[in-house]
């Protein structure tokens, strides 16, 4: 994958109002799967997914960045299923069930998103304990089917 497909992407989806999560570009056959995830706050509806998809054509089609090969696009939003890095994710999450894997024993911790900010956030259990993002592995939030609202 190229600088250029990556700064192009980025632009167009930042000209949006979203953040770029994840581009992949991947071999299916005699052609290509160009996939990007974008979130922001407030999160993505199909609204957006359409948009994005719409402007990405566009501006995929109009330049060189994807070469002579066929490619298929798809415009996804960010998903559960993928790791708390940024801090905004942590932001965006707020209130959600995660499950967190410490640095060192390799520990893992249940608990709902509190309080973040660029350095840490709130894990709300028990009791209430911050952890720095450098002190955490890995962060995955947890998928709750009854969740009852407090």
């Amino acid at each position: 994958m190229t600088d250029s497909l990556e700064t192009l992407v980025e632009s167009t989806v930042t000209s949006l109002g979203l953040d770029l999560e994840a581009l992949d570009l991947t071999p299916a056959g005699n052609k290509r799967v160009l996939r990007i995830a974008v979130d922001r706050d407030g999160g993505v509806g199909i609204d957006h997914i359409t948009d994005a998809t719409r402007a990405l054509s566009e501006v995929l089609d109009s330049s060189e960045v994807m070469g002579e090969q066929p490619y298929t696009l798809e415009v996804t939003s960010r998903g559960v299923d993928r790791p708390l890095t940024e801090p905004r994710h942590w932001r965006r999450n707020e209130g959600r069930l995660v499950r967190l894997r410490l640095e060192g024993d390799d520990s893992s911790v249940d608990g709902r998103i509190g309080a973040s900010d660029d350095t840490g956030v709130e894990i709300l259990g028990r009791t209430t304990t911050r952890y720095d993002y450098t002190d955490i592995t890995s962060a995955l939030v947890q998928v709750e089917l009854n969740r009852k609202d407090a």
